[in-house]
């Protein structure tokens, strides 16, 4: 479905991702593991036009997609739920979720407004309410349930547990596992290694803007130098 080719971006002089490749499969999960500033997130704003490239190519089912503005690249299928959850304050629930829709002809099927509400139960409870008076887990929720409302082909997630308390971590990872097998492809970014391994088909490893191992999550799981450095002991 999706093909990196040797990627490289920069900011000014600065190289941020060195010629990394890699794929993702129609309907896996594949997550992308690394320390800060290994290029996780600069990997997933290549994807969605939100930086250039200074080299490389991108492929989204056969076609060229580095060429394209970030709002065409949403309306190919590619959706993204950024790092820090970025929903819009002083607007209400159902009011940011209307914006994750804006690439739809019509009016939004009745049918879309009932699956994100059941995925997230409790944004059909705010839906009235402002964004920026939600708790960050709801805020998370707001986040996810935003970019389905373009109905992704291929979702991509950027540190979907950052700053969250561990129950709600759980119920987050459990409802992207739901949306994954609901038919939608899954780019997962997540300093949470082990969870996203636990969840995730396969798995590659960026160390500062190189990519230096890849594999099943089960051979990554039992990486010593996966080990090592994410894992820990436990």
């Amino acid at each position: 479905m999706l093909e990196l080719r040797d990627l490289k971006v920069a900011y000014g002089g600065v190289e941020a991702l060195h010629g990394i490749s890699l794929e993702v499969g129609e309907g896996e999960l594949v997550t992308i593991l690394g320390a800060n500033g290994a290029g996780k997130s600069t990997t997933l704003m290549a994807i969605s036009g939100l930086v250039p490239l200074k080299a490389g190519s991108l492929y989204f089912r056969g076609e060229r997609i580095d060429t394209l503005k970030s709002h065409e690249v949403v309306a190919r299928g590619i959706t993204q739920a950024p790092e820090g959850r970025r929903v819009f304050g002083p607007m209400t629930v159902e009011e940011n979720l209307k914006l994750g829709a804006f690439t739809r002809k019509g009016p939004i099927p009745q049918a879309l407004w009932k699956r994100v509400y059941e995925l997230f139960p409790r944004l059909a409870e705010r839906r009235g309410q402002m964004a920026g008076t939600l708790s960050g887990g709801e805020q998370q929720m707001l986040a996810i349930g935003r970019a389905l409302m373009s109905e992704p082909k291929l979702l991509l997630l950027d540190e979907p547990s950052l700053g969250l308390a561990p129950l709600l971590v759980k119920s987050i990872f459990e409802t992207i596992k739901n949306i994954n097998q609901s038919g939608v492809t899954v780019m997962l970014v997540e300093q949470n290694a082990r969870a996203a391994l636990k969840l995730a088909d396969r798995g590659y490893v960026l160390d500062v803007g190189h990519l230096v191992l890849e594999g099943s999550s089960a051979s990554l799981l039992n990486d010593p130098q996966v080990k090592d450095a994410y894992l820990g002991s436990a």
